[in-house]
């Protein structure tokens, strides 16, 4: 796989039973790539390896005064040279490119996996945690994935090294490999206590992303109750814990990395004090003394890429546990199991959990006294039974939502969240939606009656043109008052032209002259389809073919709304906002 042939057509099916089977099913995945590094880091390594041979042989036939040896030593210096120059050069290539591709997978499968879930994820995962996820993590899952193979390299160059050490001098070569598995256990018992310090340090950078996130997001209400100070020394406080945690952590990186310095001293020393003694002694020459040197200076740099290795599966290894947690949620399925089907979805929808039934073609209003309720409904109309209520879906046409495929029940059934989300570019590219085609985005935006939001897309395009088509929306439509958001949400859910469209509090942002227009033109625009809407406003309620009203959890009473207004006390309290005292003395009497 390379850097152009991404993004994947398929990024595969992750092992999410760990962290670590994560990790490994990467590396399957990837296993071309990672022999390739692999065998160019080798070639890197065997090249810097050679070099204190070919010094070496130099000096010694410096000193026999050999020039036509020495000549020849030049030779072959300049063939490694060139040699490790190319190695280098393909080993950061093919690293590199691991690094990207498994960054660009995690991604792919995170990005698939949040397209499934929707509005859920979030109530099962903190979005600080997401966001996490899908940043930063992604970056130490694909730095380990990069690193291990060069640290595999290094592995194979260096007891390659030792091994020859101790067939040519097997005091030596048995000092240098003690020196190395001591560089190495030393370190080693640190990396647990390293873990734990970077797992704290997540968490709390976790919270604080989470928390400023949440800040930005309601910083407009925050600033009409004059809230900014309270959430900004909460932010503080966060932010002085990731300090703490980062200082934390960061000193125990310090004692590994200079043990990383001592210890490799103290061996170079303890070589340079036996080598010298053995060439004072006339055992070796003065140019196998400097191969040796020079062979135990190489042996260093493989163990730096241990601490760099070890400190990239310390940082790996809590972001792939994060990773694993939102990849292993699930759409919930009874059984698992999905159900084929031979025609589009189609028919009366009904709630079992409530006793809901809205019928074909119908524009149905639902009314919940606890807005809880109504969107916990929501989620199983659309196929989405909340998380851990162990309740059915919606059936639509008989047919359980949550056991047919994704896609087909997000063609069949749209819900529109009680805050929906507009995302930033063009009004074009915002009402780009996929659709039936049978409505326009013009009759759209009259039916969401957007006339004034167009006017004031019109005033503040930035090319002149006075297309509001084409004037850019900031993030999350912040540019807009919450009443026009929620206008053009209403539009880009009216394009669809779903089979059955769920819309949570559709108009609770706007008045109510604008409200009424909405109410009438809505009926005569999804004329044929199925609409149900969760609205406590008579307006929209008297416009509805029937209206359902849910109390505790089912479904009491289903009329019109005037005849519901005359018969059901407790339906006319919710409307019409009565006291409880006077709710409770009317139903007693």
């Amino acid at each position: 796989m390379q850097i152009r042939d991404l993004p994947y057509s398929d990024p595969g099916d992750p092992d999410v039973r760990s962290g670590f089977r994560f990790l490994l099913w990467l590396f399957r995945q990837q296993l071309g790539g990672q022999l390739k590094a692999m065998g160019w880091g080798t070639l890197h390594m065997a090249a810097i390896a050679g070099l204190p041979v070919t010094m070496g042989l130099a000096i010694q036939a410096a000193v026999d005064g050999s020039g036509g040896r020495l000549a020849l030593t030049g030779l072959f210096m300049l063939i490694i040279t060139v040699v490790m120059t190319f190695a280098d050069t393909m080993l950061h290539r093919a690293a590199v490119t691991n690094w990207i591709t498994a960054a660009a997978r995690v991604q792919q499968l995170l990005a698939r996996r949040t397209a499934e879930l929707g509005g859920v994820l979030t109530r099962q995962v903190a979005a600080g945690e997401v966001v996490k996820v899908s940043t930063g993590d992604v970056e130490k899952i694909g730095w380990f994935v990069e690193t291990f193979s060069r640290f595999a390299a290094a592995v194979i160059v260096a007891l390659a090294v030792c091994t020859g050490l101790i067939v040519f001098e097997p005091g030596l070569g048995l000092l240098v490999l003690g020196g190395v598995a001591a560089v190495v256990l030393t370190v080693w018992p640190l990396l647990p206590a390293a873990t734990r310090r970077a797992d704290r340090e997540r968490a709390r950078s976790g919270r604080a992303t989470e928390l400023a996130s949440d800040t930005v997001a309601g910083l407009r209400v925050l600033r009409g109750i004059g809230g900014e100070e309270l959430f900004l020394d909460r932010y503080r406080r966060a932010s002085q814990e990731v300090r703490a945690a980062s200082v934390h952590n960061a000193r125990m990186w310090s004692l590994i990395d200079a043990l990383q310095v001592v210890m490799p001293g103290l061996l170079m020393i303890a070589i340079v004090w036996q080598g010298t003694r053995l060439a004072l002694d006339g055992d070796i020459t003065a140019g196998e003394l400097v191969t040796v040197y020079g062979a135990v200076t190489f042996l260093l740099f493989p163990l730096r890429l241990f601490q760099e290795t070890a400190m990239a599966f310390t940082f790996s290894r809590p972001s792939a546990k994060r990773a694993v947690r939102v990849l292993g949620l699930r759409r919930e399925r009874p059984g698992g199991a999905v159900t084929a089907l031979d025609a589009p979805l189609t028919g009366d929808l009904r709630d079992p959990a409530t006793g809901l039934h809205v019928g074909r073609g119908l524009l149905t209003a639902v009314v919940c006294g606890d807005p809880n309720l109504a969107e916990r409904l929501a989620e199983r109309l659309g196929g989405h039974p909340p998380h851990g209520e162990g309740q059915p879906s919606a059936q639509l046409g008989g047919v359980p939502l949550n056991e047919v495929p994704l896609a087909a029940a997000r063609t069949a059934v749209l819900v529109q969240d009680k805050d929906p989300v507009l995302l930033s570019g063009t009004l074009d590219e915002l009402l780009a939606v996929p659709s039936t085609g049978r409505v326009s985005p013009g009759e759209a935006l009259r039916t969401a009656q957007c006339h004034d939001v167009l006017t004031a897309l019109a005033q503040a395009s930035t090319d002149g043109s006075g297309d509001p088509m084409r004037t850019r929306i900031t993030e999350r439509g912040r540019s807009l008052s919450g009443g026009q958001r929620q206008r053009l949400a209403l539009a880009r859910s009216l394009i669809t032209d779903p089979e059955v469209l769920v819309l949570d509090e559709p108009t609770s942002a706007v008045d109510s002259h604008t409200e009424a227009r909405i109410a009438a033109g809505l009926g005569a625009l999804r004329a044929g389809r199925t609409t149900v809407v969760f609205t406590s406003s008579p307006l929209l309620l008297d416009m509805a073919d029937q209206v359902a009203f849910v109390h505790e959890g089912a479904v009491v009473a289903t009329a019109p709304h005037r005849e519901l207004l005359r018969t059901v006390p407790g339906y006319r309290a919710v409307i019409t906002r009565e006291p409880e005292p006077a709710y409770l003395a009317e139903e007693t009497a």
